[in-house]
């Protein structure tokens, strides 16, 4: 369901497809024997000592690896769609690296001579669907989002502050936020809290979080003999980070806001909800 394009200054620009693999280098054709889909691409202006065989490109139907078969080094850069953001790593012979959808590019390190003078030599590998095998997918097979809260809600705040010690690194946390604690977290990142200073709403978000998290025919807070509230509220907490109903991402964007806006709005006022 994907194709590869590899592309790169003062060379064509190659299409690999599932069932296909590159051969390149300064002379890949003396090096290995190209056969049915497995084609062989030379890089234009390599150095003398760029090997002759750097790297093998296999695509599968949902994989796409890099074989790194040069004596020299190479840095691989994912820019786009890298897990946790892009990624950077330095490739060595016999070493493997399974590419990200998107963008990669690939720096043979002063890999390119011009002159008496050399420069990295770039390549570019981008991964990306195939809009033609996509469009024969049969209806319905789309991916949907899952059950999720709407971002910047009450729920979704109370959310961050019960999840907030799991979310920032801290599993040995004593206990789940209190209600009172909650409140102030709210406070601190939004200042307008939804009347969470009253015990009563907080307890309401995180059974309408437990129903979201759980799903309902799990939520703890359904079971005939409910235990205690506060392994509840631990457990709630766990599961909501384990199904990223709110992630560190989120929380690490929250703080950011409290720390760039001069004050809290007051409850109330104009440029509050409460006073809109």
């Amino acid at each position: 369901m994907q194709r590869v394009v590899v592309r790169g200054s003062g060379m064509a620009s190659v299409v690999l497809r599932p069932g296909e693999s590159l051969l390149f280098g300064r002379a890949p054709h003396a090096a290995a024997t190209p056969g049915p889909g497995r084609i062989a691409l030379t890089l234009p202006d390599c150095a003398a000592h760029v090997s002759r065989l750097v790297g093998e490109l296999v695509v599968g139907e949902n994989t796409v690896m890099l074989h790194w078969l040069g004596a020299g080094e190479a840095q691989l850069s994912s820019l786009f769609d890298a897990p946790g953001g892009a990624r950077r790593v330095i490739l060595a012979r016999s070493m493997s690296a399974l590419l990200d959808r998107g963008e990669n590019q690939l720096l043979l390190l002063l890999g390119r001579q011009d002159g008496q003078s050399f420069t990295d030599l770039v390549v570019n590998i981008d991964v990306e669907t195939d809009p033609e095998l996509l469009s024969e997918l049969p209806e319905g097979l789309d991916t949907e989002k899952g059950p999720g809260l709407a971002r910047g809600s009450r729920d979704w705040f109370v959310a961050l502050a019960l999840c907030e010690p799991w979310l920032a690194g801290n599993d040995d946390y004593p206990r789940p936020p209190s209600n009172r604690e909650i409140y102030e977290r709210v406070r601190q990142w939004h200042g307008y809290t939804w009347n969470l200073q009253r015990p009563q709403r907080v307890d309401d978000a995180i059974r309408a979080i437990s129903a979201i998290a759980f799903g309902v025919s799990d939520d703890p807070f359904a079971a005939p003999h409910v235990g205690r509230l506060q392994n509840i509220r631990f457990s709630v907490a766990r599961r909501a980070a384990e199904v990223r109903l709110v992630t560190s991402a989120d929380l690490a964007d929250v703080e950011r806001i409290a720390r760039n806006r001069n004050f809290p709005p007051p409850e109330g006022s104009p440029a509050s909800p409460a006073g809109q």
